[in-house]
């Protein structure tokens, strides 16, 4: 299978290694994944994260194990199985829809491995698409805010929302980010800041609930998320406390971005009410852990309510960010929205 880089995979002597997630940005470490119980512990785990990067791993994943000779049977188990691993990222079911197609094929091994490598290419493409029609929107100045992580770590290109913020940066019109340090795992604390500092964009890291106070303030000019699922009408599933955000935005009259593939969009998905949310572990808010150890700051049996992902109504979008161009909320109440990418 022909060798590649991306900021989070590396395809090289036929093996999948992946960049460690988790252990940013303390240590930079990479990690093989030559199993799929191995890959869906490290979606589990966030090791590997990011609504695209996740569906490209699988993808990768799936054509190895055909050229490795793994037979059809156990490759159809083996989509249902990582079908199962993030049932709220819908890039993750579109990619597994392409490569199960690809196994229907008469010479399905070379038609997985040619489909997988599409894919991580498409994605590439996709991100500066995104990023092209984002800076559009970008005024020069601007203090953008941003939730979790959206950039190189999260697909194979230059990202979606960071894709955006990047592109405006190098036109001279970002004068300072604003980096939610966003629940679960502090993903925009730990990864935003070290991926917006690798990139040379001014950034300040700020606590969640900080965000209300510097929009108050007149110190935020647009927030700018990702999405891991956006429903036929708009809706969108992204990290928990995205719909704060949204909701603030509105108050405060701060346009409110999302920037995503047209693979994030799901037509069968009729609203945010039927996207499925995933719950994590009690112990990412009663306490810590990491390269750096672990602490408990809560009770031992203290009761936990940990959702990883929220919905932000469309009403409260300004504009959705696609690689096709831009829908605005009048747009979408015109129902070109399904047109466009259903």
């Amino acid at each position: 299978m022909q060798a590649f880089n991306t900021t989070s995979l590396t395809l090289s002597d036929n093996r999948l290694w992946i960049l460690d997630q988790q252990a940013l940005p303390q240590e930079k470490q990479w990690r093989t994944c030559d199993s799929v119980e191995e890959l869906v512990g490290h979606i589990h785990s966030l090791r590997v994260r990011g609504a695209p990067l996740i569906g490209l791993s699988a993808s990768l994943l799936l054509a190895l194990l055909a050229e490795r000779g793994l037979p059809r049977e156990e490759l159809e188990q083996a989509l249902i199985t990582l079908r199962a691993a993030r049932p709220t990222a819908v890039n993750l079911m579109n990619n597994l829809d392409r490569m199960k197609l690809a196994l229907a094929q008469p010479q399905w091994v070379s038609a997985m491995v040619e489909e997988a490598l599409r894919l991580v290419e498409e994605d590439r493409k996709l991100c500066d698409r995104i990023a092209d029609h984002g800076a559009e929107l970008v005024k020069p100045g601007s203090r953008l805010l941003t939730h979790c992580n959206t950039g190189g770590l999260a697909t194979a290109g230059i990202g979606t929302a960071i894709g955006v913020l990047l592109r405006a940066h190098q036109q001279g019109n970002v004068q300072q980010v604003w980096v939610d340090e966003t629940r679960p795992l502090l993903q925009g604390g730990r990864l935003t800041a070290w991926e917006l500092g690798e990139l040379g964009i001014p950034y300040k890291l700020i606590c969640d609930s900080m965000a209300a106070s510097l929009m108050a303030q007149g110190q935020v000019d647009a927030v700018w998320v990702g999405a891991d699922r956006i429903a036929a009408n708009g809706d969108v599933a992204n990290k928990i406390g995205t719909y704060s955000l949204a909701v603030l935005a509105h108050y405060h009259r701060i346009p409110f971005y999302v920037a995503a593939p047209h693979t994030t969009h799901d037509p069968h998905c009729p609203n945010g009410a039927a996207i499925p949310i995933e719950q994590r572990a009690a112990t990412e808010v009663t306490g810590v852990a990491g390269s750096f150890g672990s602490c408990q700051w809560a009770p031992v049996d203290a009761p936990v309510y940990n959702p990883a992902f929220d919905v932000t109504p469309a009403a409260l979008i300004s504009g959705w960010v696609f690689d096709s161009g831009v829908i605005t909320p009048q747009q979408a109440n015109e129902g070109i929205f399904t047109r466009a990418l259903g």
